[in-house]
C-alpha cells in the first residue's frame, strides 16, 4: 500500500494554500496549513523513534486537523475579522449613533456609529423632524447612500 512521504504532504498543503489565492474564500488555507502539519508530523515521527503512520491514519490526521482548524476560525478567529453590523439594509435597522452634524427636514445631517454599518462607522442622514447635533438617534431605514433616522427612545 502506498504511504505518502512527508514531502507529499508538504507539497499538498503548499498547492492547497496557493490555491486560496486563486479562490479567496478564505477556507481552503486551513486544509493546507493542516497538510504541511501532517508533513511535519511524518518528518519528525522517525526523531521520536516512532514507526511511520499508515495511509488511513495520515488521512485522518489530516482530516482532523482541517476540522480543528476550521473550527478554530469559525469560533474564534472569524467574529474578530467581521467590521460590520450585517450585510444588508434590514440588518441595520434600530441601530443607535450619534448625530454628529444636526439636521432638519430641508437639511442632511451626519450620524456616527460605534461600530461601522455596511462598511462605514459615518453615514449621510435625513429625518423628518428637526435634531440637534449630540443627539442619540436611531436607524429607521437606508434609502441608497443615505440613512432615515429618528430620535432615540
Amino acid at each position: 500500500m502506498f504511504a505518502p512521504e512527508w514531502w507529499h504532504w508538504l507539497v499538498l498543503g503548499l498547492l492547497l494554500t496557493m490555491a486560496e489565492l486563486a479562490i479567496v474564500s478564505f477556507f481552503v488555507v486551513w486544509f493546507g496549513i493542516a497538510a504541511a502539519l501532517v508533513g511535519l508530523i511524518l518528518l519528525a515521527a522517525p526523531a521520536l523513534a516512532l514507526p511511520p503512520p499508515a495511509l488511513p491514519t495520515q488521512l485522518l490526521l489530516w482530516a482532523g486537523l482541517s476540522a480543528m482548524l476550521v473550527g478554530i476560525w469559525f469560533r474564534y478567529l472569524r467574529p474578530r475579522t467581521m467590521t460590520t453590523v450585517g450585510t444588508s439594509a434590514a440588518t441595520v435597522a434600530g441601530e443607535v449613533g450619534i448625530l454628529v452634524a444636526a439636521l432638519t427636514p430641508d437639511s442632511r445631517g451626519q450620524v456616527r456609529f460605534q461600530k461601522p454599518i455596511l462598511g462605514a462607522d459615518v453615514w449621510e442622514a435625513y429625518s423628518d423632524t428637526a435634531i440637534a447635533a449630540g443627539e442619540r438617534v436611531r436607524v429607521v431605514a437606508v434609502n441608497g447612500s443615505y440613512i432615515k433616522v429618528e430620535k432615540a427612545r
